[in-house]
């Protein structure tokens, strides 16, 4: 149900939130992400970027997207929204919509795929920083 949806949802983000670190470039993570997300769902990246909007196929790519940013990196709506250039309200409704997919199977297990991934490349990336720090700035 609902319930347990939101619990999972913020089990989720805890996990995240161990990991992150401002010590990466927004940035940098947004091309990671989008580099991933545009691979796994078969849509350029210049589309998942554009400003504009565009076909449900690429709106769900760039919802995915910021889900990332969000569950598997901990960043705030605010800070996703301004990264993808919507508002905050897009990015909360954006992940609520992607968490609701979760419930079929497949779909969960490409998102873990992802998460994964997208975990993995901010620990490298915070691990390298930390030897290197006056490098990374936000």
């Amino acid at each position: 149900g609902m319930g347990n949806r939101n619990e999972i949802c913020q089990a989720r983000k805890q996990r995240a939130k161990k990991n992150s670190s401002g010590e990466i470039r927004l940035k940098d993570l947004q091309r990671q992400i989008e580099k991933r997300v545009s691979s796994a769902f078969r849509v350029p990246q210049s589309e998942i970027r554009a400003k504009t909007r565009r076909r449900a196929r690429t709106a769900f790519a760039r919802q995915v997207a910021m889900y990332l940013a969000h569950v598997g990196c901990g960043l705030t709506y605010s800070e996703v929204g301004r990264l993808f250039g919507r508002d905050r309200t897009t990015a909360s409704y954006a992940c609520r919509l992607i968490e609701d997919r979760r419930d079929d199977p497949d779909f969960d297990a490409s998102l873990d795929l992802l998460e994964e991934e997208v975990r993995q490349w901010t620990n490298s990336r915070m691990i390298r920083s930390n030897t290197a720090r006056n490098r990374f700035g936000v």
